[in-house]
């Protein structure tokens, strides 16, 4: 695995910083769903509709392995 390189991150923490002024509902959304729904056995389901209207979608089903991933991505991130 390659080294972080700091450069990167703090442009992407910039850039997701401009991400959530552009998007402001779905940062608190993302933060409800993470304190209080990613338990084992939810249910994430993603849905993309494009301009022309077509639908993509699909889902997953969380192991705790996932869960345990998923913190450690919250931890890295220092709670973006």
């Amino acid at each position: 695995m390659s080294q972080l390189n700091p450069m990167k991150l703090l442009q992407l923490k910039a850039s997701w910083e401009k991400f959530k002024l552009r998007h402001p509902r779905l940062s608190p959304f993302l933060s409800t769903v993470s304190s209080s729904a990613l338990k084992e056995g939810t249910v994430i389901e993603a849905v993309v509709t494009t301009a022309e209207g077509k639908k993509y979608s699909s889902n997953l089903k969380l192991t705790q392995e996932d869960i345990r991933l998923m913190e450690e991505l919250k931890e890295l991130s220092g709670g973006m």
